[in-house]
């Protein structure tokens, strides 16, 4: 039987992505949307319940306002959940993890296949770098709509190196250094913000020494990169147990 894919924000821009993406791997059971319609004749959903009790799985790239809502509606229609929604807070990661008792949730602030490795990257060199010696900065890009900074993926990286480290990202993180600042202090992980055009997202993690530094890239021109790898994960969550999982977890890394 194909799986049933609704799409939370489907007239959004990524959500016509992901709707697109959808069709092509599995069966696109509709999506929600603020402007009361769904592209392309797809079905429309009028809440997030209403679109869980057609879906096998439910890819959600919305908003952060509606993160603790959706968490809600899905474990109670017991409906698998990818979550790409970023710049929400600690409570509404509370109620992702009581969700997650219920139903599996896939959540990750990207579904690029090749950030997940900068990740993974990014932790090593952490731990392998010693923090007197390597600063540690990361710079990102993104158009000018988007509304949080640093960007999710930005702060994935940051816990990534702190990870590697040993340390909590909120004790050592510094975020738009404005003024007198004084000297850098050993163990920062600086973070750098910049928003124009319509950059789809540019990530650049820097471990920088005396007398050398190290620089690794990532760049995506295309937004269907995230929707694809957001579908891929969705027909992967189908079939797990309930529980909070992340994209290690789907690409085994």
């Amino acid at each position: 039987m194909t799986i049933r894919i609704g799409i939370a924000g489907i007239s959004g821009r990524m959500g016509i992505y992901l709707a697109e993406e959808a069709a092509a791997a599995a069966t696109l059971a509709g999506g929600t949307s603020r402007s009361g319609a769904a592209p392309g004749g797809a079905s429309y959903f009028p809440d997030i319940t209403a679109l869980a009790v057609e879906s096998d799985v439910v890819i959600d790239f919305t908003h952060a306002s509606t993160v603790a809502t959706h968490a809600a509606a899905l474990a109670k229609t017991e409906t698998p959940w990818v979550l790409g929604t970023t710049g929400y807070g600690p409570e509404d990661e509370e109620a992702i993890a009581a969700a997650a008792k219920i139903i599996p949730i896939i959540a990750s602030p990207n579904f690029c296949t090749g950030v997940n490795l900068l990740l993974l990257l990014a932790e090593k060199l952490g731990h392998a770098l010693p923090p007197t010696q390597y600063d540690a900065e990361i710079l990102e890009m993104h158009h000018r709509q988007k509304v949080d900074a640093p960007s999710g993926t930005a702060l994935a990286l940051g816990r990534a190196v702190a990870a590697g480290r040993g340390v909590e990202l909120e004790d050592v993180m510094v975020s738009g250094r404005h003024g007198h600042t004084g000297p850098r202090k050993d163990g920062e992980i600086g973070f750098a913000t910049l928003r124009g055009g319509q950059i789809v997202g540019s990530h650049s993690v820097l471990f920088t020494a005396g007398d050398e530094q190290i620089s690794l890239t990532h760049h995506a021109f295309d937004r269907r990169v995230f929707a694809s790898g957001a579908v891929r994960a969705a027909l992967w969550l189908h079939a797990q147990p309930a529980g909070l999982y992340g994209m290690r977890d789907f690409l085994r890394l």
